[in-house]
């Protein structure tokens, strides 16, 4: 009597533990937004030039500010005196004002004669409420007859902070309602979805408490795109990992209609896969901690936080509920047993395979290897500042309209660091440089002109640049500066453009140390998991292939269909690590499969027997990751929407092709050859099975 009760008793108290966590730690995942920061500048490579000359820019100012480039325009026609005069007495008036810092600039006229600019700094008070200051601004500098926008750093971490709004509350709930609708349609069951639902928003609650809980004593960082990433890696993780312990528990509970020993037999079996797929997502992910990028690093760990929670939920709370639940969990559907797919559309994609494997892997192969073609071409210098929101954003159009009337660099010119009694040559000698159109030591006012300000026996030369800062042409010009200035001692080049072109010389040179890296752990796991040299390089070069594919394939989308000129310097990075990562993950709940039924009906057929059983659920599990990462659209920055179409179509283009034929179909091909140099390819195994029977 005793011993029934203690079964029920493990499992009902873990599912209380989980409700505790749930109830007390759910709510952070609506407090994270409290410590996460949006400050671009705060992910800068720490060693590039352009950081460090943002170092120097924080001494020549009175505390830290932002620029806010106010730009009036008329129509198409001229700006009259008047109305200079106006908008600089509007300027004026500023000084003083709530989160104004010093004195603004006077209003300066373009050439043609249609357009007046004027900057305001803005001071750390307005962080909080930087929209509200915006506004208050924008109101207080309107002229009569003039139009007025807002560009510059200020406006365009204003747009930024709007579109990461309600990240807590509108991309969650579509993930998980996205989430929630593929459950149903597969598992036809009632209670099933909404128990591996309740698990992953558990999982998410404990990451986020404990991501929360360092973020706030500065141990990790955030910022809106690492939080929205979080929020999918943990549902989406947490839903495959529940995905392939639910389809063990069935089978076996199809087997002995006993729910504690399906209960066990589910987790034993269904342990080692997940644990490894954990493992190597988390490792994967603990990799960009190499990057000398602050924003990569940052995922690093906070990823792996999340992972781990997702895994630790699926591996207590799930087993823990489908136990207390029993069949119930499952109704109106039934327990299936493992050969329910040979009658199904598994069983005759495991036909395929058996009878023409190398035909179907050579079939496979080429048109990836066609479209991983393409990959060299994609462009991630950086995405232009008009294609950085998918939408319409007010500091976009202000700065086109900056851009038309005023040289292309106006707003954000590459700030030069030069020893005092050098200011006049460094100036002169800049603005010889192709590119420049003019170059000024910052005075002691804080604008160009006048009586260099001198601190710590340095000054400050603005150099305007004639190309948008945000493109090619303008990084092009920080290379020939740099290359101008290099002989003279103790001057840097940094700034806006210089900046974009550190970030994507590092993003390239932390991609080339990553990539390798990342295989190898996930070469080392798999050799591990799978007891074998040659499976476990196989899975690592069909998934490396399967991410170069994806890549062509985005090159062209991205180029001919959706019109973005470029990409995020880190976008290529985070794609392979999601992809690689998670690609092996399905195939090693494929694998594990597969070596558990070889070892039982032989290598050839042991992989048509591991294909069937794990079809189904491995292809659920990729539909709800695709689907889980697609979400990261409602989020209108260029860089989650290319991020979100890379793992999604990857996702899918792994599921459906690599893990389901072209896998499959080179072990087959092999046979026992593809578990040297393990027991499995030296053990005598029983004749073959029967092949599972086409429907």
């Amino acid at each position: 009597m005793a011993r029934k009760q203690i079964r029920w008793l493990v499992p009902a108290l873990l599912v209380l533990v989980w409700l505790a966590v749930g109830g007390g730690l759910g709510p952070f995942a609506g407090k994270l937004t409290e410590v996460s920061t949006n400050d671009q500048a705060a992910f800068l490579p720490q060693s590039a030039e352009s950081t460090r000359v943002l170092e120097v820019q924080e001494r020549f100012r009175e505390g830290e500010t932002q620029p806010l480039i106010v730009v009036w325009t008329a129509d198409g026609k001229a700006v009259t005196s008047e109305q200079s005069a106006e908008a600089t007495r509007k300027l004026a008036a500023l000084r003083g004002t709530e989160g104004v810092a010093g004195t603004p600039s006077p209003a300066i006229g373009s050439e043609d004669g249609q357009a007046l600019q004027g900057v305001v700094q803005l001071s750390p008070a307005v962080e909080d409420s930087l929209g509200e200051a915006l506004d208050r601004i924008g109101s207080a500098v309107a002229v009569d007859g003039l139009q007025a926008r807002l560009a510059g750093p200020a406006a365009t971490r204003a747009d930024l902070s709007d579109a990461f709004a309600g990240i807590d509350g509108l991309l969650l709930g579509v993930a998980l309602v996205t989430v929630l609708v593929i459950l149903l349609a597969v598992y036809r069951s009632v209670l099933l979805p909404f128990v591996i639902i309740i698990g992953a928003v558990f999982a998410l609650g404990l990451a986020c408490a404990v991501v929360y809980f360092l973020a706030d004593r500065d141990i990790v960082r955030v910022d809106g795109q690492v939080q929205g990433i979080l929020f999918i890696l943990v549902i989406g993780a947490a839903t495959d990992y529940a995905l392939l312990l639910t389809a063990r528990f069935r089978e076996e509970l199809a087997a002995t209609g006993d729910r504690f020993a399906a209960g066990r037999v589910a987790l034993r079996r269904s342990f080692e896969p997940i644990v490894a797929s954990a493992a190597t997502v988390a490792l994967g992910l603990l990799a960009l901690l190499l990057s000398s990028l602050t924003n990569n690093r940052a995922l690093g760990p906070v990823g792996a936080i999340g992972i781990a929670c997702a895994a630790l939920s699926a591996l207590t709370f799930l087993p823990a509920v489908l136990v207390l639940l029993g069949r119930a969990a499952l109704w109106p559907a039934k327990p299936r047993p493992a050969d329910a797919g040979n009658r199904g559309i598994w069983g005759r994609v495991a036909a395929l395979v058996g009878r023409h494997p190398r035909r179907l892997w050579i079939a496979t192969l080429l048109p990836l290897v066609v479209l991983a073609l393409f990959s060299p071409r994609f462009n991630a210098r950086g995405v232009p500042l008009d294609e950085t929101f998918v939408n319409d954003a007010p500091s976009v159009a202000a700065q086109a309209t900056l851009s038309e009337h005023f040289p292309g660099g106006s707003g954000q010119p590459a700030v030069i660091v030069a020893p005092a009694g050098r200011a006049a040559a460094v100036a002169e000698k800049a603005r010889g440089v192709e590119g420049v159109s003019g170059a000024e030591p910052v005075s002691r006012s804080g604008r160009p002109g006048g009586d260099p300000k001198v601190v710590d026996g340095r000054v400050l030369v603005e150099a305007t640049l004639r190309d948008a800062p945000d493109g090619d042409a303008a990084q092009g010009t920080v290379k020939r500066l740099r290359a101008a200035l290099d002989a003279e001692d103790g001057v840097m080049v940094g700034g806006y453009s210089a900046q974009r072109y550190d970030t994507t010389e590092t993003a390239r040179s932390d991609t080339l140390l990553i990539v390798p890296v990342v295989l190898a752990i996930i070469l080392l796991i798999l050799v591990f998991l799978l007891r074998s040299l040659v499976t476990p390089v196989l899975l690592v070069v069909t998934v490396a292939l399967n991410f170069l594919a994806t890549l062509g394939v985005s090159t062209l989308v991205f180029t001919h269909i959706l019109g973005f000129t470029g990409s995020d310097a880190s976008v290529p990075l985070y794609g392979f690590v999601f992809l690689v990562a998670l690609g092996v993950d399905y195939n090693i709940f494929l694998m594990s499969r597969v070596r558990e039924e070889t070892a039982r009906h032989g290598a050839r057929e042991g992989v048509l027997r591991g294909l069937v059983t794990t079809g189904g659920v491995i292809t659920s599990a990729g539909v709800v990751l695709a689907a889980t990462f697609a979400a990261l659209v409602v989020i209108p920055l260029a860089f989650l929407a290319q991020l979100a179409f890379i793992v999604a179509f990857g996702v899918l283009l792994d599921t459906l092709v690599v893990r389901s034929l072209l896998v499959p179909a080179l072990v087959r091909d092999l046979g026992p050859r593809a578990w040297w140099p393990g027991r499995l390819s030296r053990a005598e195994v029983r004749p073959a099975s029967p092949e599972p029977a086409r429907a």
